[in-house]
């Protein structure tokens, strides 16, 4: 080929490239200048809405309020984990994590616009009186819930201790609503409970991960140990509503060796992260371990659970996890205000994806329905599964970020019981539940089981 002929072609390429780019960076251009506009648009009809309203509606309106209420409308259109917190609630949420507050116990959601149990924190007014997963908490007083914020309702149910707070709930298979009367208590931080099972077999239970979650847990170990040699050890997460990222990460660091406990991915760069385990020689411990989890194991418990999954550090045991497997941001606001904002979804070692999905124990063992009632529903007494509330089963949950297909429930056969008038029903419990009761806890029975039979073996 001559040269002038090749310079003509290399022009030809360089003009194509130039076209191509000029192209998509003029294609880029207009997307933003499209969503901006649309932006602006909408903004342009929020503020003509709220004008008219201002102007024609029949009472004078709290512009203050109409705004805050168009916030916390817009995070609704987000996931069920995102909202918009005033002063008020935003200084209750720090104090959930560093200090005593008064209250009921429980976690709680909103599913279908009704206010519905997570889990109740062992210890508390709310697990002392029955209350279980999956029930609906229709009534706070008077005052419906539906609709009601998830942050307005936890205000109505904590309070100062010694006082009275009447919830009305309806459970699957009772054909009335129950009127529960409840006495505040200050709901207690430390999350630690330990006891020895069998000599060389201690269990400790993680209610929660809180500010001292670390420093009780290592001290409970220790003074364990000091009871005799370890021959394996049950670690309890069951009902474990989550709490803090850096606290679970500590908890799996107690365990694993090296490499990564947890990441996460977001959608903007500063929101991947990777935590990684301290390689501290001699600190490790070498004894068998067992994590035991359930419907109510969310969050920081699923990150603990996971890890030491992946790294094959204890066998996991008992049923499917909550699935919560994404991150809140608490981003603090001028006036006080806290807006507290899904950003990135935890992965854990292998990749895995926990949000929508959980985890799958390497034992499964069905968790025990240890509140029981004489109503019950006739699908429990046939012997079938029960239904527990799941991450999956809240609207608007986002997806678990690999693309993966999360068995979801139809919506349109979906059929979902309605509660009925207030009237008498069974009473909400016959029993309490034995968490370190192996004689009562099939879950924790397998746990002890397995330990022995490694020891028996020589495995660790």
């Amino acid at each position: 080929m001559k040269i002038s002929t090749r310079r003509s072609v290399i022009r030809i390429i360089i003009v194509s490239l130039c076209v191509a780019t000029g192209s998509l960076l003029a294609w880029n251009y207009s997307i933003v200048t499209a969503t901006t506009q649309n932006t602006y648009e909408s903004l342009e009809a929020f503020s003509n809405v709220l004008n008219l309203v201002q102007e024609n509606y029949v009472e004078e309106v709290d512009s203050k309020k109409a705004i805050e209420g168009a916030i916390k409308g817009m995070l609704n259109t987000l996931d069920p984990h995102s909202s918009y917190m005033k002063p008020d609630d935003y200084k209750m949420l720090q104090t959930e994590t560093q200090g005593n507050f008064g209250g009921i116990g429980i976690e709680i959601t909103m599913k279908d616009n009704i206010l519905t149990v997570v889990s109740p924190i062992e210890g508390t007014p709310a697990f002392a009186k029955g209350l279980k997963a999956g029930d609906k908490i229709v009534k706070i007083g008077n005052d419906q819930t539906q609709d009601m914020s998830l942050m307005e309702a936890i205000k109505r149910l904590r309070g100062p201790k010694g006082t009275e707070v009447t919830i009305s709930i309806h459970r699957k298979g009772w054909a009335d609503l129950k009127e529960i009367t409840l006495i505040r208590d200050i709901i207690p931080i430390h999350s630690v409970k330990s006891k020895l099972l069998e000599p060389g077999y201690p269990y400790i239970r993680i209610a929660n991960f809180q500010a001292q979650t670390t420093t009780d847990f290592k001290k409970a170990l220790t003074d364990l140990e000091k009871q005799g040699k370890v021959k394996g050890l049950i670690v309890d997460l069951r009902g474990n509503p989550g709490g803090l990222l850096d606290q679970s990460i500590k908890i799996a660091d107690i365990f694993i060796d090296e490499g990564v406990i947890v990441s996460t991915k977001g959608r903007i760069k500063e929101q991947n992260s990777v935590f990684y385990a301290h390689n501290t020689k001699g600190s490790k411990y070498s004894f068998p371990l067992v994590v035991l989890v359930n419907e109510g194991s969310a969050s920081a418990s699923e990150i603990v659970a996971g890890a030491l999954q992946d790294h094959k550090k204890a066998v996991i045991i008992g049923a499917q996890t909550f699935g919560k497997g994404s991150v809140q941001t608490i981003i603090p606001m001028e006036n006080g205000a806290g807006l507290k904002l899904t950003t990135a979804r935890y992965y854990t070692p292998s990749g895995r994806s926990i949000q929508a999905k959980g985890i799958t124990p390497d034992i499964v063992v069905p968790s025990p329905i240890y509140l029981t009632v004489e109503n019950d529903d006739k699908d429990d007494e046939q012997g079938k599964k029960p239904k527990y509330l799941r991450e999956q089963d809240l609207k608007r949950h986002i997806g678990n970020g690999l693309n993966e297909e999360v068995p979801q429930q139809d919506e349109n056969t979906k059929t979902e019981e309605k509660p009925k008038p207030q009237g008498k029903t069974s009473p909400v419990t016959k029993e309490k539940p034995q968490f370190d009761d192996p004689s009562k806890d099939q879950q924790l029975n397998t746990a002890l089981t397995l330990l022995k039979g490694l020891n028996v073996l020589g495995k660790k």
